[in-house]
């Protein structure tokens, strides 16, 4: 099955899927404790009478039981070397069920290893590791794939590369959400599907972790930025034990009801998770089919087709967050301060391997105003790429807003994208030959937004005519390779006004022609304009208010030039913005020493510890709740060697830090990846502090014994649990 065979699959009526397979397999006789790939194996036609009868209940794909089958799971019973075996013939027996009556998927889920930077598992390996499984399952032959259960963005990105890069089936996600609607990593349902949906993913969802009736809601978020068909695989309700035998408290008829209020709520493809049997997918099957023309296709997919509701949503994310971005919503700031160019100090740091200056720039730039941060490490003396994939890891661990990446190299771009856990930016791509054939496929594949710069090999455009034909070119092989005017924000190329003395009537010109005529983002450099001119401030301030009177969207600059920041907030505050009353005036009550315009933001980097929540504390606190673990034993050593003792650091600094990550966690201020970080910050500095701390034998604390179900996800939470206890002086 190709992906338009799917598509239209999806738009002629609602997709049945499967319901549980561990469940059905122990009640056929699968003892605890066994690999259950293996046991399959053992006891094939228990899996083939299985999906048979899903077959026969109504669905419509059956699932080839390779959930697991991945290299560290399997070396988890030591048949890490039959990894071919194993899936080929859990593929084989699929299809014997199947035959020509359902298509047959093949399912990936997580490792259980946790990614770096929170793990020591590097992207790349993760993707391979998929690969190798995929690879295998192809052997056999399949019609699509499913990535189910995920609960890291990061990870559900890894397994659609790898099947992506593998072959061309079509690729549907299901991720896993907490009640408080997130992944246990933190991600929200409408981060989840932008992201997803823009890597060319052909259907997502959710799966797992609850009933019908607590799904809905996610659902429904997903739908509202959804431009692929939505699935919906809930389980039958929660588990109780009776009799030492797990049983769920959803009856098929209850079951098939909450179904229909998920299609109600957007979804158009369904099936049933843990506690499902072929009874709740017939009587799931049953209800549809009464209650929904099949035949017509009307179903949410089709109906949002039908309505113009499936375009691309306009936004950039990170991991956990989602940035909309709206041509008639608030002007935004790309804060561009995070460029080596001009700055020694950053250089020599960049050099040297630090981070410092970077991050202090970052939470800096962000506390300013700044949406977006650009990501430009270009330099002589350095490993470009290799610096690059490492800023961005330091700068998503402080601060939590999209990145804009800015290289001349290709390479770069595409290493960076690759490791970016969330929709990125490229900034940008013009019409100059290599830039124009390469990196436009490289935005689609990896569901990056880019900035369209009309330059050419030609250089700058003579005329606004021949602006706007380089726009055309642009966008022309933009949209034939499937991205759209969505996923696409155009500079307005600032030139000087000193050489051109319309340099920025054609600016604005651009910006009106792109909103008004072609529906565009826009975006441009301020400080051209003014180029080789005195007290330059006032030259972009008030071309940027002209700018934002046209229509701009964004901008790249400063965030610390007082004068430009609040003029951008005057400008909405006159343009009568929703909301803009309340952001100029918080903005200019609350930034009154932002550095004027023309100053080194360097000046002021690494003293900004004047957020609130700072105030008063130490760089050991600080750090413990950022999750720095890179020089904490540096500033430990600096506290010892000004008299502070081991245990005062321990007691008014380590463990006080500590419970306020709690604090921010209860709160979803942070989520788990912050919440491991720290926790291995405060391990490092504890464990360094130990030879020095006074031990009293008499006072010692108890020891505790904790343990999960070897290779659950759980696992991760139970280390948790024994690093805090350790950290709070438990064996």
């Amino acid at each position: 099955m190709n992906r338009e065979e799917f598509r239209n699959m999806a738009k002629s009526g609602m997709i049945f899927l499967d319901g549980a397979t561990g469940m059905n397999l122990v009640r056929k006789g699968m003892p605890a404790g066994v690999c259950p790939e293996k046991w399959i194996l053992d006891n094939p036609q228990v899996l083939i009478d299985l999906k048979k009868s899903y077959i026969d209940a109504g669905s419509n794909i059956i699932d080839a039981a390779t959930f697991a089958a991945n290299r560290i799971k399997l070396a988890e019973y030591g048949l890490e070397n039959d990894i071919q075996y194993i899936n080929r013939q859990l593929v084989k027996l699929a299809k014997q069920a199947a035959g020509d009556r359902a298509l047959v998927a093949a399912n990936l889920t997580m490792t259980g290893e946790q990614l770096f930077p929170i793990g020591s598992l590097q992207f790349e390996e993760l993707v391979d590791i998929y690969k190798e499984q995929i690879s295998y399952i192809l052997m056999e032959g399949v019609d699509l794939f499913v990535v189910e259960t995920m609960m890291s963005l990061q990870e559900c990105r890894a397994a659609v590369l790898a099947v992506k890069e593998t072959c061309d089936l079509p690729v549907l996600v299901y991720l896993t959400f907490n009640e408080d609607g997130r992944t246990l990593y933190g991600t929200d349902p409408e981060t989840a599907i932008i992201v997803l949906q823009a890597m060319g993913v052909d259907a997502v969802g959710v799966n797992c972790s609850t009933g019908p009736d607590k799904m809905e809601e996610i659902v429904r978020k997903m739908s509202k930025v959804a431009s692929v068909p939505i699935v919906a695989k809930p389980n039958a309700g929660l588990p109780r034990l009776e009799d030492g035998v797990t049983v769920y408290d959803t009856e098929p008829k209850e079951f098939a009801e909450g179904i229909l209020k998920l299609i109600k709520a957007g979804a158009s493809i369904v099936g049933g998770c843990c506690g499902t049997t072929p009874e709740h997918i017939k009587f799931m099957v049953d209800a549809v089919n009464n209650a929904y023309n099949i035949d017509n296709g009307v179903n949410p997919f089709t109906n949002r087709i039908n309505n113009g509701q499936t375009a691309n949503a306009r936004a950039l994310t990170t991991q956990i967050k989602t940035l909309p971005i709206e041509l008639d919503g608030r002007f935004m700031v790309v804060g561009e301060r995070i460029n080596p160019t001009g700055k020694k100090k950053l250089q020599e740091e960049l050099r040297e391997g630090k981070f410092d200056l970077i991050t202090a720039m970052a939470e800096e730039q962000i506390e300013l105003g700044a949406d977006i941060l650009d990501i430009n490490v270009g330099m002589s003396g350095i490993d470009e790429k290799e610096v690059m994939l490492k800023v961005i890891n330091e700068v998503m661990s402080v601060v939590d807003v999209p990145l804009a990446i800015d290289s001349s190299y290709i390479d770069v771009v595409e290493a960076a994208l690759r490791i970016y856990p969330g929709r990125a930016l490229i900034n940008s791509i013009s019409l100059e030959q290599e830039k124009f054939e390469k990196l436009i496929p490289i935005a689609k594949k990896y569901g990056a937004m880019f900035i369209l710069l009309p330059l050419s090999d030609k250089g700058l455009p003579k005329d606004i005519n021949e602006k706007k034909d380089i726009i055309k070119t642009i966008l022309d092989r933009a949209y034939l390779l499937g991205l759209t005017k969505e996923d696409i924000i155009v500079d307005g190329l600032v030139t000087t006004i000193g050489a051109n003395k319309n340099a920025a009537i054609e600016v604005l010109e651009t910006i009106s022609y792109c909103k008004y005529e072609l529906g565009l983002a826009t975006i441009c450099g301020l400080s051209n304009i003014s180029f080789g001119l005195p007290e330059r401030q006032f030259v972009n301030s008030t071309f940027l208010a002209f700018a934002i009177k046209e229509g701009l969207t964004m901008a790249i600059a400063n965030p610390s030039q007082n004068l430009l920041m609040n003029t951008a907030y005057a400008a909405e505050l006159l343009k009568a913005k929703s909301e803009a009353d309340i952001r100029y005036i918080n903005r200019v009550t609350e930034h009154p020493m932002a550095l004027e315009a023309g100053k080194d933001a360097n000046q002021s980097s690494h003293a900004r510890k004047d957020r609130a929540e700072f105030d008063g504390k130490s760089e050991t606190f600080i750090k413990v709740v950022k999750g720095n673990k890179r020089n904490i034993i540096d500033t430990i050593e600096e506290e010892l060697a000004k008299g502070i003792s081991a245990s005062e650091i321990l007691d008014n600094e380590l463990i006080p830090a500590i419970n306020y990550v709690g604090e921010l966690f209860e709160k979803k201020i942070y989520f788990l990846p912050q919440l491991i970080s720290s926790a291995e910050t405060m391990k490092i500095a504890i464990d360094y502090l130990e030879p020095k701390l006074a031990h009293d034998d008499t006072n010692k604390k108890e020891t505790i014994i904790i343990a999960t179900v070897e290779g659950d996800i759980h696992d991760i939470g139970k280390n948790l649990v024994a690093l805090m206890l350790k950290n709070y002086g438990y064996n």
